[in-house]
């Protein structure tokens, strides 16, 4: 079951120059985190009741890196904030949409996380995340 939209993934070749421009708005950076098995280096500022996600690549062969070498900076992602994203995966597969990852795996922040081809979504690459309670399930 989806709940809202919990943020907007943004490509970036440097976090640091990126944050000038949120920084002029008003929004302040609330944390900085290396994910190592995606190449990425994320910076999550909160904007309203969601939030805008800064990604800077670690690797030119990570997605964020290959994103950013084809088609530059700019909108990476939508991502939607679930409630069962087991459920939510399971019920895309059966309808037919292309589904990234043969299942869902750990990103940024601990959350479960899954991604929707852009094919199967208008043109978005879609990412599904669901908030874990526990940090060993």
């Amino acid at each position: 079951m989806i709940e809202g939209i919990e943020h907007i993934g943004i490509a970036v070749r440097s976090i640091d120059e990126a944050r000038v421009f949120y920084a002029a708005l008003g929004l302040k950076i609330e944390a900085v985190e290396e994910v190592p098995h995606e190449g990425v280096r994320v910076a999550l500022i909160p904007c309203g009741s969601s939030r805008i996600e800064l990604l800077e690549s670690t690797s030119d062969e990570s997605p964020v890196g290959r994103f950013l070498t084809k088609r530059g900076p700019g909108l990476h992602h939508l991502c939607l904030s679930t409630l069962d994203i087991k459920a939510d995966d399971a019920a895309l597969r059966a309808a037919g949409f292309r589904i990234l990852r043969p299942e869902p795996t750990r990103g940024a922040g601990g959350c479960w996380v899954q991604f929707v081809h852009p094919e199967s979504t208008g043109g978005v690459l879609l990412e599904l995340s669901q908030q874990s309670a526990d940090e060993s399930e």
